[in-house]
C-alpha cells in the first residue's frame, strides 16, 4: 500500500480517481480548497485537508508529514474560455500552484501524474498526436503547456518521474451543474432543470468528443503503477466527436425536454478538436466502453437526484472588454 496525494481530489474527476485508488487498497490523501470541489464527494476512507496548492508552506508540510510516493495533480481552475478574462487568477492557480507541487515531488522523489489539457494543442492541425507541436490560444491552455514544459525540465535536471495526460471533455456524475463557464453537458442539464433555454455559442457546429468518467478514472488510477507509461504524454478522448448542437439535442431527449436552444455570439475557440488516442490504447485497449447516449443518461439520472442550483457568477473578472454578454 502506498501513500498517495490527490490535489483537487474533491472535484468531479479527482473524486472518481480517489475512489479508484482506494479500491486498489492505497492510503489516499486529498487536498482541495473547495473552489470547485464539493464535500459531498469525500470518500470516508480518504484523508481530506482543505487547503490550496498555492500555499507553499502547507504543501511542504503535507509532503514531509505523509511521505507521498505518488501525486495525482488535478487542482486547477479549468475554465478555458473564461481564462482570457482572469489572466492573473489563471496563472496563479494553474502555474504557480503547480510549481509548488513539482518542487515537493522533486524534493521527496514522488512520482507525478499531471492532468494537463487538450487545450494545449489550440490552433494546431488536427488530428493531434502527442508529438504535435502545441499552439494554445487561451491562457488556460498556455498555463497547462507551461506546466508540462516545467515537468520535462524537472525530469532532465532532477530525474522527476511523471505521466502527463491531456484529457478531452470528460463528463458524468458529480460534474458541477452550477458552473456556467465550463462543462457544457452540466450547463445544458442545469439550464433544463432551471427551465431556461440552452445557450450555444455560435452556430453550434463546432465538434467535441466526450469521454465518460467511468471509463477514464480507472485507467488514470492504474497508470501510476505501470512503469512503462512513465515520462510520456497521453491523449485521452472518446472515439467519436459530436457537434454541440447534437449534444444539446441528446441532453434534451434524455431529460424529456422541449426547451429552446438559444444561439449566442460565437466566442474565440477552436472549431473542431480531434486527437489520436493510439498511444494510450497500447496500454488500455478498452479505454472507451460507454457510448455517448448511455453516458448522458447516467449523468442525467444522477443529476435528477441533485438539488437545482443557480449558476454561480465568477466574482473576480479582471478584464471586461469582449466578455461574452451571457457571462456579464
Amino acid at each position: 500500500m502506498s501513500n498517495i496525494l490527490v490535489t483537487g481530489g474533491l472535484g468531479f474527476i479527482g473524486s472518481h480517481i480517489v475512489d479508484e485508488l482506494i479500491n486498489l487498497k492505497h492510503d489516499v490523501y486529498v487536498v482541495d480548497d473547495l473552489s470547485g470541489g464539493s464535500t459531498n464527494n469525500i470518500n470516508r476512507k480518504s484523508h481530506f485537508y482543505q487547503m490550496t496548492v498555492n500555499d507553499k508552506r502547507q504543501m511542504s508540510w503535507m509532503f514531509i508529514d505523509h511521505k507521498f510516493e505518488y501525486v495525482f495533480h488535478l487542482a486547477a481552475y479549468a475554465a478555458e474560455g473564461l481564462s482570457h478574462f482572469i489572466r492573473n487568477f489563471n496563472y496563479t492557480n494553474n502555474v504557480v500552484g503547480s510549481m509548488n507541487i513539482i518542487n515537493e515531488c522533486i524534493k521527496h522523489e514522488a512520482k507525478l501524474i499531471f492532468f494537463s489539457s487538450i487545450a494545449c494543442y489550440g490552433d494546431a492541425e488536427p488530428p493531434f498526436t502527442e508529438e504535435t507541436q502545441p499552439q494554445p490560444i487561451d491562457p488556460y491552455g498556455i498555463a497547462k503547456y507551461a506546466t508540462e514544459l516545467d515537468i520535462k525540465a524537472a525530469r532532465k535536471m532532477f530525474g522527476l518521474d511523471y505521466i502527463i495526460f491531456r484529457p478531452y471533455n470528460i463528463y458524468g456524475p458529480r460534474q458541477r451543474l452550477n458552473d456556467k463557464y465550463r462543462n457544457v453537458l452540466g450547463i445544458f442539464i442545469n439550464q433544463i432543470l432551471s427551465d431556461k433555454p440552452l445557450t450555444v455559442f455560435g452556430d453550434g457546429t463546432q465538434t467535441r468528443a466526450f469521454s465518460f468518467i467511468g471509463d477514464i478514472a480507472p485507467k488514470i488510477a492504474q497508470s501510476a503503477f505501470k512503469p512503462e507509461m512513465y515520462n510520456k504524454i497521453f491523449n485521452i478522448r472518446a472515439e467519436k466527436a459530436y457537434s454541440v448542437n447534437d449534444i444539446a439535442e441528446m441532453v434534451k431527449r434524455a431529460m424529456g425536454s422541449h426547451q429552446q436552444i438559444m444561439h449566442v455570439k460565437a466566442r474565440n475557440e477552436v472549431h473542431n478538436v480531434y486527437c489520436s488516442i493510439d498511444k494510450i490504447k497500447k496500454h488500455f485497449p478498452s479505454i472507451n466502453k460507454t457510448q455517448i447516449w448511455d453516458g448522458i443518461n447516467k449523468m442525467v439520472e444522477w443529476a435528477n437526484t441533485q438539488e437545482i442550483e443557480e449558476s454561480k457568477e465568477f466574482t473576480n473578472i479582471e478584464i471586461y472588454k469582449n466578455l461574452p454578454t451571457i457571462w456579464k
